[in-house]
């Protein structure tokens, strides 16, 4: 996919959801009262945005994340040092997370910093030339201002899912409204309650795809700033994938505290097992490219696709494809 085409589906995805959900939001003022609804999305708004302000010090916590000087680690500061001024991005705080995973994620909020992390089970696992593709690829989600624009997408469907489930509840609904709301309403607010969760269906499944989309052009910018940073990119997650996979028992034990923030990722953790047994057999010392390749051979089934219909990062194969594209 080129990066017009891409940045234009992208524009066309979020068109999308905040049309749908303007539509929904204006036949639902109509029902219900202006003064009603602006007290859901006031609820909904302050709660996303205490999220957002706060959020990066509960990743610190969940992820075991602790800052890195640079006397401690001079050659990942200077590889971040280099893509922030290719990236044309202030540097962010370079920091490590002591799990096993092979990962990593950027974050920050306007209180905390803009943060770009690495796991302890990344830097154990890719070569120097492979860390340095992952973190331009991070830093494209910081220059994109990716946090903000999914905390946005996310919003929408957020308050969408919060008036269905409260108009499924029709007594406490009627209660929040007023009872002359819930006479005049009558047995419509089962009905708005299941159009509701059918609209927040309908937009989820358009903000999961905003998020793959999010990644692919992540993806591209790293392989604009690296010096051949689609084969580095490539073969640095084709081994996360493979790392990801002879560490699924140890993933399985604490997957709740890893999938907490698992959007953060540059890999899924929890759809790496549909990619392991492409890579089955894979013996360390052997080339990366022909890990590479495994990968790219794999057959995109269309359970594969339907799948990722339902995660917030792209098919690794698909993926793998779209830098081998971009050359």
């Amino acid at each position: 996919m080129s990066l017009l085409k891409l940045r234009l589906t992208m524009l066309g995805t979020l068109t999308i959801i905040i049309g749908v959900s303007t539509a929904f939001f204006a036949l639902v003022l109509q029902f219900l009262g202006s003064l009603n609804v602006l007290s859901l999305v006031t609820l909904v708004a302050v709660f996303n945005i205490i999220q957002w302000l706060f959020a990066p010090y509960l990743i610190d916590v969940i992820y075991r994340v602790k800052e890195v000087k640079p006397t401690d680690s001079p050659r990942l500061h200077m590889m971040i040092d280099s893509l922030s001024v290719r990236s044309g991005i202030k540097k962010p705080k370079v920091e490590v997370a002591n799990i096993p995973i092979p990962n990593a994620f950027a974050y920050g909020s306007p209180i905390a910093g803009t943060r770009v992390a690495v796991t302890k089970g990344l830097l154990d696992t890719l070569e120097e030339e492979e860390l340095e593709a992952v973190l331009g690829h991070e830093l494209g989600h910081l220059k994109h201002r990716d946090v903000q624009i999914m905390m946005l997408a996310s919003f929408l469907p957020s308050l969408v899912y919060l008036i269905g489930r409260s108009a499924l509840y029709s007594q406490y609904f009627g209660g929040y409204y007023g009872r002359g709301k819930q006479q005049q309403g009558g047995g419509l607010f089962p009905l708005i309650g299941a159009v509701s969760m059918a609209v927040y269906f309908f937009l989820l499944l358009f903000t999961l795809g905003l998020s793959r989309l999010r990644e692919y052009y992540a993806d591209q910018h790293s392989a604009s700033i690296v010096k051949e940073g689609s084969r580095k990119l490539s073969e640095g997650l084709a081994k996360i994938v493979w790392k990801t996979g002879g560490l699924r028992m140890h993933y399985e034990r604490d997957a709740s505290m890893f999938s907490s923030f698992k959007t953060l990722f540059i890999s899924d953790p929890d759809i790496v097992e549909k990619d392991v047994a492409a890579v089955a057999g894979f013996a360390t010392g052997s080339s990366d490219q022909a890990l590479v390749e495994r990968l790219l051979m794999k057959r995109v089934t269309m359970t594969g696709r339907i799948a990722e219909l339902f995660s917030t990062h792209p098919n690794v194969t698909k993926r793998l494809r779209a830098l081998k594209a971009v050359g």
